[in-house]
């Protein structure tokens, strides 16, 4: 489904400003937002589900999206909703849409979007991924039907690889929502006592992923042979322990696919407020990843997104720990460099409405000017008073060097 050769870049980069987490902002006066499309908090998908889950919640509503994916045809997409509503306490049946989103800038309506298809998620014996908290197995991830979809990413068979924050874990699906394979998470990202609610999760774990704080971002190689996986937050025991686990040193999970091996990368927060939301592949070593903090309205104060190189950056499998925040003199780090302010003004997106939750880049098919068209995708949490929301840009590519799809 993905092909190099009419794979374009798409619609996100927000802002003209590139910020600097501690300085001003850099301006690239050729990046432009071109439109944004909204679908209604109450707007339906093809699901065909008409019971209803707690709270009184149609169990086909559309929301909560995590993540967006090109598929390399045509103006074609795929969403991806998270766990569903209520944070985990519903039985709400994990699946992806299939979105037409059509770019048309300086169009009386620049960026249109429609949802045309829904696909269930399923394990290998058809047993139906749900949301639930509830829904875990002793035994370990693979076994669980529980799941919390943030990432998406097509290689080049248009087979599908999704993250799950609950594990976490990385699948492989066939275009059915049939899975297909397990990936090899490392075991130090693993809890070793799973429980249906946060905070007796959190007093049962000193190691592994935070509870909400597992694999967000999902990233493929232009080449199609590495799949990289990054932390929302970090590990808990490369976190200082309190009320809530803090620290900036998180990690990105290169896989290769082919030989299943994996290695391990230091990408350091700006400040412990933050999490990483998604990680999107430029070329084989650099990428774009979307960072921000936990807050919405007139309070957000980062939302980010940063061009980011693991060209020459250590090896850190053989480190179980990490501290919470230094970076030891023998780690060289993931670069960051600013790309895009989302908040910047000139935009005109910050405010009081400004949503909390920043989830999913994608690239697009060039658009018909040459210039690159980047997707952000908004999470409403299926809450039906919040609009779904998809912000398109425009980049010069001048301002991505070293593209490589």
């Amino acid at each position: 489904m993905r092909l190099a050769t009419s794979r374009a870049v798409s619609l996100t980069l927000c802002s003209a400003a590139l910020f600097l987490a501690a300085g001003p902002a850099v301006l690239r006066a050729d990046i432009q937002l071109i439109g944004t499309a909204r679908f209604p908090g109450e707007a339906t998908d093809h699901s065909g589900l008409t019971d209803k889950l707690k709270g009184d919640i149609p169990h086909n509503r559309l929301g909560g999206i995590s993540a967006i994916e090109y598929t390399g045809h045509g103006n074609m997409y795929l969403l991806l909703p998270d766990r569903g509503p209520n944070d985990g306490d519903s039985e709400y049946r994990c699946r992806f849409h299939a979105l037409e989103l059509i770019a048309n800038p300086g169009g009386t309506t620049p960026l249109t979007a429609k949802i045309t298809a829904t696909t269930m998620l399923q394990t290998e014996r058809a047993a139906n991924f749900v949301g639930s908290a509830w829904a875990f197995d002793e035994r370990g991830a693979a076994q669980s039907l529980r799941f919390d979809p943030e990432g998406i990413r097509i290689d080049r068979q248009g087979q599908l690889f999704i993250s799950d924050e609950y594990g976490p874990s990385v699948y492989r699906f066939a275009p059915s929502g049939r899975r297909t394979a397990v990936l090899n998470v490392p075991r130090r990202f693993q809890i070793a006592h799973p429980a249906a609610t946060p905070a007796e999760e959190s007093a049962k774990n000193t190691a592994g992923r935070q509870t909400n704080g597992g694999l967000e971002g999902l990233a493929i190689s232009p080449d199609g042979l590495k799949l990289f996986a990054a932390m929302q937050r970090p590990l808990l025991q490369d976190s200082q322990p309190g009320k809530k686990r803090t620290g900036t040193n998180t990690r990105v999970i290169e896989f290769d696919l082919k030989s299943g091996s994996t290695r391990e990368f230091l990408y350091p927060l700006d400040v412990t407020a933050n999490g990483v939301s998604e990680i999107l592949a430029v070329n084989g070593h650099e990428f774009l990843v979307l960072e921000r903090d936990g807050r919405g309205g007139a309070e957000a104060v980062n939302k980010r997104i940063y061009r980011v190189d693991l060209q020459g950056a250590t090896d850190i499998s053989s480190r179980d720990t990490l501290p919470a925040s230094e970076i030891p003199a023998d780690i060289k780090p993931a670069r960051k460099t600013p790309f895009i302010d989302l908040l910047a003004p000139r935009f005109g997106l910050a405010g009081s409405d400004f949503p909390e939750k920043l989830e999913g880049l994608a690239f697009g098919p060039d658009l018909p000017d040459g210039r690159r068209l980047l997707v952000v995708a908004v999470d409403n949490d299926h809450v039906a008073e919040r609009p779904i929301l998809l912000w398109a840009f425009a980049i010069d590519r001048q301002d991505l060097p070293g593209f490589g799809w």
